[in-house]
């Protein structure tokens, strides 16, 4: 199993959550090939770092995947475009991302923003406009004062630096309490590194990536297998989280593999490197991910939710969804009542396959019901003692077939209303 070492919380805000990570380190290891630069340009903030620039080197492959939502950002679509176009071979790249405010739901104004970003950063970097990865992310519906980010371009460019990323990881938090970092080391008859950054805290229901995430690595491999990989591993890890059941406009997840590893390149899947280089980039995606959970807004519990008998595995993952989704089930973890007459209607509401007097629930390993009803064995003491842990893992079988998956969620407080309700003040 590929060791993640994640990035311990030291942000600008006082209080992280509850679920924080308690291990790890300070800082994200150097890929070689990415530099880093953040500042503080006021975009809806003061006093505190909310743009970011990375610079990938010429040569590089990239990849990402990107919201499906019908009313995806300006900065989103845009990278769809140039990822579709992007050559490595023709010079450097940029990542530039904002917070503060998401530039969606802005008309052509927003559009225009976006391209003038984009075109002034690709000025002061040297580099192709199509080659530029914007992302904005923040408040719906407000214009983006793009002015105050253009006029840190040439200060950003200036502190580019291959040891900024943790900046960087700053620059694009919004509601998140703290930083969100992992990177492990991956033995591809050379060492290679894997070290990656994301934000996210609410509108967490992801529909081909999560919020942001930027994930960079030194392994030398062909662009179509790199995309190929991470599609994969996205279906299991951020496609496989929820906290609140809402998908945002400016999902994003962009992977950039500098090359310069010293190895012979990665041109096939069938490439035994190239199952390696997957194991060690969906523990990266995964520890992201689930970070992204134990900071959901208000969460004070990490769950999972694992369902096994499904007609089908895309079954199975409907089904886990529907229970991760549910406000019945989620306040009652929130409140430490074992209810499983909730997750009995989360599976039925789900409209997957399942039958009833075969359905199977467990509380970690106590048998909560069999055979359609609660298990003999079963005492409510037993199952209120595992709701009062910090991680809660439930199990499900539905009795019908081999679809299996695993999905991840958090419970919902009060505190959930109250970060949502002063958003915008």
């Amino acid at each position: 199993m590929t060791q993640v070492t994640r990035l311990l919380p030291r942000t600008p805000k006082s209080n992280a959550a509850p679920l924080a990570p308690t291990e790890g380190v300070h800082a994200l290891p150097v890929v070689d090939g990415v530099r880093f630069a953040s500042a503080m340009a006021g975009v809806r903030y003061k006093d505190r770092l909310d743009v970011m620039l990375a610079e990938v080197a010429p040569g590089a492959s990239i990849a990402g995947v990107f919201t499906r939502s019908s009313t995806r950002s300006a900065p989103v679509l845009m990278c769809e475009q140039n990822l579709a176009r992007f050559d490595g071979s023709k010079g450097p790249a940029a990542i530039l991302v904002n917070s503060g405010n998401s530039n969606a739901f802005t008309g052509r104004g927003g559009t225009e923003a976006t391209q003038t970003l984009a075109d002034r950063c690709a000025a002061a970097l040297g580099c192709e406009a199509s080659h530029v990865f914007p992302a904005s992310t923040g408040v719906i519906g407000e214009p983006l004062p793009h002015e105050r980010i253009t006029a840190k371009l040439d200060e950003l460019v200036a502190n580019l630096a291959p040891d900024g990323a943790l900046g960087a990881a700053q620059a694009i938090m919004t509601t998140d309490t703290y930083v969100k970092g992992a990177f492990c080391e991956v033995d591809l008859d050379a060492p290679v590194t894997i070290s990656g950054f994301a934000k996210g805290s609410g509108m967490i229901a992801p529909d081909m990536a999560t919020m942001l995430v930027y994930i960079f690595t030194d392994a030398k491999i062909a662009q179509p297998v790199l995309q190929e990989i991470l599609s994969e591993l996205n279906a299991r890890t951020f496609n496989a989280i929820t906290v609140d059941g809402d998908t945002s406009t400016s999902d994003s997840l962009v992977l950039a593999a500098t090359n310069r590893a010293d190895m012979d390149p990665i041109e096939t899947r069938d490439d035994p490197r190239a199952e390696r280089f997957a194991q060690g980039l969906e523990a990266i995606m995964r520890d992201l991910a689930h970070q992204v959970v134990r900071d959901g807004e208000g969460a004070t519990k990490f769950v999972e939710i694992a369902v096994t008998g499904a007609a089908s595995d895309l079954s199975a993952h409907r089904i886990g969804m529907s229970i991760a989704n549910s406000p019945l089930v989620k306040t009652a973890i929130a409140g430490e009542d074992p209810n499983w007459g909730r997750i009995v209607m989360a599976v039925g509401k789900s409209g997957e396959p399942a039958d009833r007097d075969a359905l199977t629930i467990r509380f970690g390993d106590v048998l909560v019901a069999e055979k359609g009803w609660v298990a003999e064995s079963y005492r409510e003491e037993a199952g209120a003692a595992l709701m009062k842990r910090d991680e809660i893992a439930i199990a499900v079988d539905i009795g019908v077939g081999g679809g299996r998956a695993t999905v991840w969620t958090c419970d919902l407080t009060h505190g959930y209303i109250t970060i949502n309700a002063d958003y915008r003040s």
